[in-house]
């Protein structure tokens, strides 16, 4: 799917367009592009994009605007490239349902990789495994008879744990905020008790990785939240 995929950038700055036409059709990609946040809407509902390379600072409207509308009829994939660094436009942009978000200015390297793990994620979720099990490396949650295993090995979680897993595993490969998690897992009155969440991904990584401080599976983004690797 990679090397098929059709991606449409919404950029209001031309060099910056033309970077990223270039690069994605040298990786083998169909590329749209759109300046304005009410052309890319329209590019988004006309083209069906495997994927949206999206920039916040829009000359008509915010970008998490697009995200919220695009997010209204699709689950496209959505890899914001910013200027803003702060963790709170982070935070808003990816609550909206945004996939992914890249600090401007970029490597070519990081942002390719970005966009291969979140069309990997379209593909197993698109193709799904019948028997509804997630595996990475030799990470395997069977989410049908709720079942956990390391390299073979059954693990045992609480039921804390298991439901924080299933929902990292059932958004693998995105990041998760902070709030998003708190509210899955405990429910809304909960969204500001950080620190449940930082005890309870501190047991998950003593449990599944070998080794805790410098995790292979559950991944940190610093300040915003967690993201489960796909790959």
């Amino acid at each position: 799917m990679t090397h098929s995929a059709t991606i449409i950038v919404i950029e209001d700055e031309a060099q910056i367009r033309r970077f990223l036409r270039t690069t994605l059709v040298a990786e083998g990609y169909q590329v749209f592009e759109a300046e304005t946040g009410k052309q890319g809407l329209t590019e988004a509902a006309t083209r069906k994009p495997d994927l949206i390379v999206l920039d916040l600072g829009l000359p008509d409207m915010d970008g998490v605007q697009v995200v919220k509308g695009i997010r209204a009829w699709s689950s496209v994939p959505i890899v914001i490239l910013s200027a803003r660094a702060q963790e709170c436009d982070k935070i808003s942009a990816l609550d909206a349902g945004a996939d992914d978000y890249l600090v401007k200015p970029f490597g070519v390297g990081e942002l390719l990789a970005r966009i291969r793990v979140a069309l990997r994620h379209v593909m197993s979720t698109t193709n799904g495994d019948e028997e509804g099990v997630f595996a990475v490396d030799e990470l395997k949650v069977d989410m049908v008879h709720r079942k956990v295993t390391v390299g073979g090995a059954e693990v045992h979680l609480t039921p804390i744990e298991y439901r924080l897993l299933t929902v990292l595993v059932k958004h693998a490969g995105k990041v998760l905020t902070h709030q998003l998690l708190l509210k899955e897992v405990w429910g809304p009155n909960y969204v500001e008790r950080a620190h449940y969440l930082r005890i309870y991904m501190g047991t998950l990584r003593h449990k599944l990785e070998k080794d805790p401080a410098r995790p292979r599976f559950l991944l940190t983004e610093v300040g915003v939240g967690y993201r489960l690797a796909v790959v």
